[in-house]
Formats: C-alpha cells, structure tokens, sequence
C-alpha cells in the first residue's frame, strides 16, 4: 500500500486543521476586514501590517514566537495554564492557534478588497430604509462580498494545509496528533522513503492545483454573473 497508518492519519489531521481554522479565521477575520475597510484611524496602517506579518516573516520566526508565548514562561502559556487549559504547545489547539496566525492575512486582505469595493452607495440606501447597521450588514454587505468570501476561504484552507515551518516548531512531529502532511512528507525524506513522499507530495500538489483552478474559475463566474 503506498499510504501507511500514519500518513493517512496525518492526511485526516491536515484536514480537520486546515476546516477548523478557516471557520475561525472567517469569524476573526471578517470584523477586522470591515473594520481596516470603514476605519480612518491612524491605527490602520499599523494593524495592516501586523496582520499582514506572516506575509513577509519566515515561518519558523512566526512558530518561534509563538512557541515562546505559548510555553510555560510565555504570556499565552501562562494565562490557558490559570484557565486550566494547561501548556497548547505541542497539541492540536497550539497548532490551530499557529495556522489562525500564521494564515490570517490571507484572508483579511480578500475580505477587507470585498468591502472596500463595495463603497459607501449600497449602505446609504440602505439606512435610507431604515435598515439598521447590522441588517445592512448581513443583507447587504455580506451578499455583496460574496466572491471575497469565497476567496478567502479558499486561500485560508489551502494556505493552512500547505505551511510547515509554523506546525513543526508549535506542534512538533507527534504522530496522530500533531503530525500533518508537510511534516510526514519531511520525515520521508529524512528517512530516504522517497516511493511514499512521492505519494503525499504529488498529492499536494494535486490539491493545490485543483484549489488554483476552483479560485481562477470562482473568478471567473463571479464575472460573468457581473
């Protein structure tokens, strides 16, 4: 069989992380979105660019970090230790908390384009109807920005299956538990078992291919709807 136990368990863990953090990240980053899009604060520029980090840091900076305050003698580490949620690193939660972070900008930076695009016209109809800030919000943001939406969903879940600098230093390499599909495809190599990184690569890539071409023709459709 070209798949063993544990990369098939390491394929269900990728996908179980990669869904649970999009729906999360869609929830955290949809009020940061409207609100980089509405704001004239000065403090846009800078949240912009903190939220934009994981852009242009290498990810083992990012996992680093996070490892340090998540740990016992980290900020993180010791508040979920007062809650009696104990040490996330090297655990499924770290490793979601990482992926939230280490993926957020891509999927800000969709929504808040969406929002942006929108403008002010659609809204100010609608208050005209006496429709209040979160009716206008879900009745005619949210229909409006659709293709941001989807946009994001998809770069956030495909960013998240792919990373591996973040998991590795946050979760470590625990079979069943924190090892994922970049990291097995990692200790495949180490261990010169290139017949299997074969079949975990090449389905990477597959899926990544397939994710581009959903986004490309998502685009395109919305388009033509247009």
């Amino acid at each position: 069989m070209p798949l063993g136990k544990d990369d098939l368990s390491a394929i269900l863990l990728t996908l179980e992380l990669a869904s649970l953090t999009t729906v999360l990240l869609l929830l955290l980053g949809t009020p940061i979105a409207w609100w980089l899009a509405r704001t004239r604060s000065w403090l846009k520029k800078p949240i912009g660019a903190i939220v934009a980090l994981p852009l242009v840091l290498p990810p083992t900076v990012i996992g680093f970090y996070l490892l340090i305050s998540m740990g016992p003698n980290g900020f993180f580490g010791q508040l979920t230790e007062s809650l009696g949620l104990g040490i996330l690193t090297f655990t499924f939660s770290g490793l979601v908390i990482g992926s939230v972070f280490y993926s957020l900008p891509f999927v800000v930076q969709p929504l808040q384009n969406a929002f942006e695009a929108i403008g002010n016209a659609p809204l100010e109809a609608a208050a005209t109807l006496r429709a209040s800030p979160r009716d206008c919000f879900f009745s005619v943001v949210v229909p409006l920005a659709r293709p941001g939406f989807i946009t994001a969903a998809i770069l956030g879940f495909a960013h998240t299956v792919g990373e591996f600098g973040v998991v590795l230093m946050i979760g470590g390499n625990i079979p069943g538990k924190t090892q994922v599909v970049s990291v097995q495809i990692y200790n495949h190599v180490e261990s010169l078992q290139y017949a299997q990184a074969h079949w975990l690569a090449g389905g990477m890539l597959l899926f990544s291919f397939v994710i581009l071409l959903a986004l490309y023709s998502s685009r395109r459709t919305q388009q033509g709807w247009q």
